[in-house]
Parts: structure tokens; C-alpha cells; sequence
């Protein structure tokens, strides 16, 4: 099958369907399995005799190690290629899965953890680029919050079905049970189109006018160490995440202990609250892309304000409510939580090079994760061991907020930002991947 170049008009609309269908679909996948551990806790604190701090760690080291290894893959992604990149890896993050159901010990079950994150580094930079030249530009929010819409959607179907599984097989055969499906995907990846590599090429003037030259190093730096939206965008989401992830991983023990519900019970229920960020991201995407119609720094004021709104949700939730009121209110911040997501993200592909998107999705995902994914369910099991879970799900809102304030901080550089992103120009030389 022969490679799509980014230069060459775009897919038929079809085949962007089954592209989608394939990313979104393994995007699920990767969050089941990154997830469903949470709604395990019950189960490996009676086997193992584990902490709270210990199952959060379990969270964290996933986080951990994608940090650490999303850079060097989206190299691979974004110079040599984005359907084998991206296959390989959903094939390693599912075996690594399967692998945590048969360990003996924390130690064993930390480590196996580890290399689901391995597997998972590359994934959110490989997708985000395909999507971003697959799809029309004026598109590239709607469809990324489509996409991320997933997010929320595998991560509640891992806790609801592993903590389901569990109750009544054990929870070894809920890690088997999420594990498998990514496989399947995996191997479908393989058939798509990849686009061609991308030159890394920038445009001077010079006295014969407008030429291009290859980038240096110091050149491709700059794309990202003189790019103060990308910084300020890059924080704002890791303050985000540092919630959304919190969230996840603790709302169904919150629910458990203080409602007295079964595990399974509570996954469900703390599933669905973030489930709702399944209407929350394509609807961020959607209003982000139609408001930048008005406003051009619209994909940086946007995620501001859903951020604040966030913020104030579970600040009334958390602090003066329980029960069925809690409950409502937290249903409304599962659809504000995302809905920052796919303006953010297309915010990374925006404003840098094109052949460099996948560096720039990793860098967001280095920082996301080292400030906010990797530390927020530690912080809250740290908390939550000294002082109570009740007491340390109100220091949320706070992470919230700041989020907001770095994302309106931000949209005051977007405009320029865009302006110095070197575009594809049409007679730019490129590198053919091969060929299958």
C-alpha cells in the first residue's frame, strides 16, 4: 500500500473514516489497560498488603515511564514511521498488560507497569501527527477532540469492567480481559497509509528572494525553547492533568469508602463521571475551531475558561456537598474536565514545524506527565494516607485554576507564534518511507 505524502491532496473522506476508526479504537485500548488498575485496589491491598501511596504508584509509574521514553519515540515517529511505530508499540503495551496478570508481588507488578508505559510513549505524538495532517487544518481541533474523546471512554470501561471482573473471576482475568483487544488492533494498524517523512526545511530571504535551507539543530531548538505559547499551553495541561488523572484513579475509592458501595459499584459510578468527558471533548474541539473563526488565539481562551469552570465545579462538589448532590455536580465537571484537551493539543501542532509535530505532541506529553499525570494520584494517596481521601480531594480545584491562568497567559503569544511556524511549502523536498 502506498504512503500518503503531506503534500499530496488528502485522503478521501472514507478512508479518513477507517484511519480514525483504527486510531480511535487503539487510543481506547491504551487507556483500558492504563486505567483498569484503579479499580483493582481493593483486591491487591487484600493480596498484597499495599498502601494507598503503593496504588498510586502503580498509576504513576505508567506515567513515568512515558515521560521518559516519548521523546526518543516520537523521533522514530516523526523520521521514520508512523504506522510501524505506532503498531509495535500497541502490541508491547498489550503483552505488558497480560504480563501484570500473572505476577506475585508489588515489586513484579510495579515493573510490569513500567513497560506499559514503554509501550504507550509514542502513541499520543504518532496519532496526534497523523490526525493533524491527515485531516483539513480548520478541522484539526473537532477532530482531535473525537479522538481524545476515547480517553475518557477506555478509561471508564476499564474501571467499570475491570472492577465488574474482578468482583466475580478474580483480578487477574481483568487484565487478560483488556489486554488481548489491543493486539488485534495492532496488527489492523499495519494496513494503513503512512504519510512521507517530512524534510525539516526552513524558509529565508535571501537576495534572489525566498529560499529554503535545511534546518540545524540550533534551528529545530528554537521551535520550542523561543515558543513561550507552546510553554505556557504545555504547564496549563499538566495542571489539568494533574486533575483529570487524580480523578480517575481515586473517585471510586472515594465513592467506595463513603458511600459504601461495592468496588464494582463505585468503579461504575466514578467511571461515569468521567465518562461525561466524552461529550466534553469533541464539544471543546468543536466550540475551540468554530470561536477561532472570531478569535485567532480561540484554542488558548477557550481551555482557559473551561479550565476556571472546572474549577469551581469541584471546588462545590468537594467542599461543601456528599451524596446525590456531590454526585450531579461532578457529572458537570466530567464534561468541563477534557474539554480543555483538543484545543490544547492542536494548539502543539499549530505553532511548530510540521515535520516536527510528533516532537512537539511528545514534549506537551513529557511535561503533562512529569507535572500533572505522574503526580497528581501520589499526591492525593500521599495526602490521603496523612489526612484522609475526603480532605485531599479539595486541594484539586486549585490545579484547576492555575491551569487557567497559564492558558490565558499563553494566548497572548499565539498569534505570533503562528505567524513564525514555518508552513509546508508545496515545492519542499521529501523522504519516502516505504512502501507495503
Amino acid at each position: 500500500m502506498k504512503n500518503v505524502s503531506a503534500l499530496e491532496p488528502l485522503p478521501s473522506a472514507s478512508y479518513r473514516r477507517y484511519l480514525f476508526s483504527l486510531l480511535f479504537l487503539l487510543y481506547l485500548f491504551d487507556y483500558m489497560d492504563r486505567m483498569v488498575i484503579v479499580s483493582l485496589f481493593p483486591y491487591l491491598k487484600a493480596d498484597y498488603g499495599i498502601t494507598d501511596t503503593q496504588c498510586g504508584l502503580l498509576v504513576s509509574a505508567v506515567y513515568w515511564s512515558i515521560l521518559i521514553f516519548s521523546f526518543p519515540v516520537s523521533i522514530l515517529v516523526d523520521r521514520w514511521s508512523r504506522k510501524k511505530s505506532i503498531g509495535l508499540m500497541a502490541i508491547l503495551w498489550s503483552l505488558a498488560t497480560l504480563a501484570c496478570a500473572f505476577t506475585r508481588n508489588f515489586t513484579q507488578l510495579f515493573t510490569a507497569r513500567t513497560a506499559i508505559g514503554i509501550g504507550e510513549a509514542g502513541y499520543a505524538p504518532g496519532g496526534t501527527a497523523m490526525i493533524s495532517t491527515m485531516f483539513p487544518k480548520e478541522q484539526r481541533a473537532k477532530v482531535l477532540g473525537l479522538w481524545n474523546a476515547s480517553i475518557p471512554l477506555g478509561s471508564a470501561l476499564g474501571i467499570g469492567l475491570g472492577g465488574l471482573v474482578a468482583e466475580h473471576f478474580g483480578w487477574r482475568y481483568a487484565l487478560g480481559l483488556v489486554a488481548l483487544p489491543g493486539m488485534v488492533i495492532a496488527l489492523l494498524f499495519f494496513t494503513v497509509k503512512d504519510y512521507k517523512t517530512i524534510t525539516l526545511v526552513k524558509t529565508v530571504v535571501q537576495s534572489r528572494g525566498q529560499v529554503q535551507v535545511k534546518m540545524q539543530f540550533s534551528d529545530m531548538a528554537r521551535q520550542f525553547t523561543h515558543n513561550p505559547t507552546l510553554l505556557f499551553n504545555n504547564l496549563a495541561f499538566a495542571a489539568n492533568v494533574f486533575v483529570t488523572t487524580s480523578l480517575l484513579t481515586w473517585l471510586p475509592t472515594y465513592f467506595h469508602r463513603f458511600e459504601g458501595l461495592t468496588m464494582s459499584h463505585a468503579g461504575i459510578k466514578g467511571g461515569s463521571v468521567m465518562l461525561l468527558a466524552i461529550i466534553g471533548a469533541p464539544l471543546g474541539g468543536y466550540l475551540a475551531d468554530l470561536w477561532m473563526k472570531k478569535r485567532q488565539n480561540a484554542r488558548m481562551v477557550f481551555p482557559a475558561i473551561s479550565s476556571a469552570m472546572t474549577a469551581l465545579l469541584l471546588f462545590i462538589a468537594f467542599g461543601f456537598f456528599r451524596g446525590q448532590v456531590q454526585y450531579m455536580i461532578l457529572l458537570g465537571a466530567g464534561v468541563c474536565a477534557v474539554a480543555f484537551v483538543p484545543a490544547a493539543v492542536a494548539v502543539t501542532q499549530d505553532v511548530v514545524h510540521p515535520g516536527m509535530r510528533a516532537i512537539s505532541l511528545s514534549i506537551n506529553v513529557i511535561i503533562q506527565h512529569l507535572l500533572g499525570s505522574s503526580l497528581g494520584p501520589l499526591f492525593i494517596g500521599v495526602l490521603s494516607d496523612d489526612f484522609g481521601l475526603e480532605k485531599a480531594m479539595v486541594f484539586l480545584p486549585a490545579f484547576a485554576l492555575l491551569g487557567s491562568l497559564l492558558f490565558l497567559i499563553g494566548a497572548r503569544f499565539y498569534a505570533k507564534d503562528l505567524a513564525a511556524a514555518d508552513p509546508i511549502n508545496a515545492k519542499q523536498t521529501i523522504v519516502e518511507t516505504d512502501n507495503c
